[in-house]
């Protein structure tokens, strides 16, 4: 599958659009179906921590969203040009600064809900990369 991309200006209402873009797109490539809530919640916390440093680094700056299935695996990227970390995001715990969640809490959501979660921060922004196995005929590479 080629890859689709998706980039959306950092406001919370577009995350719930990029959910259903996740699903769409993991249904079609092959995930299963048991996994499906696990790519909508993934795909929501990752956008909402991309948003959420946007809005504190770059507001004018989209979020871009990544899909893509080789090998075995349906990946999604979420590229923020904001430093979580700088953000007060974490992985580096920063003092509460009235939000209900700790620095570093949706990594951890992220972790338990992915097959795979790789995190690459630079100085130009953070790379939140997740994974899963797809399923089926389609995992082996027939067409869909």
């Amino acid at each position: 599958m080629a890859t689709v991309e998706v980039t959306f200006t950092p406001l919370a209402a577009h995350v719930r659009t990029a959910r259903l873009v996740a699903t769409a797109v993991a249904r079609r490539s092959g995930v299963a179906e048991s996994l499906m809530d696990e790519v909508r919640l993934a795909v929501g916390e990752a956008c909402s921590r991309a948003v959420e440093a946007h809005a504190r680094q770059c507001p004018d700056e989209p979020v871009r969203v990544a899909l893509s299935s080789r090998e075995g695996r349906f990946e999604i990227e979420v590229i923020n040009t904001g430093n979580a970390s700088a953000a007060g995001l974490g992985p580096v715990p920063k003092p509460a600064d009235g939000n209900l969640m700790p620095p570093g809490f949706a990594l951890a959501v992220i972790a338990g809900l992915a097959d795979d979660v790789q995190i690459s921060e630079t100085d130009t922004g953070t790379s939140v990369k997740m994974s899963w196995p797809l399923s089926g005929s389609l995992a082996a590479g027939s067409p869909a």
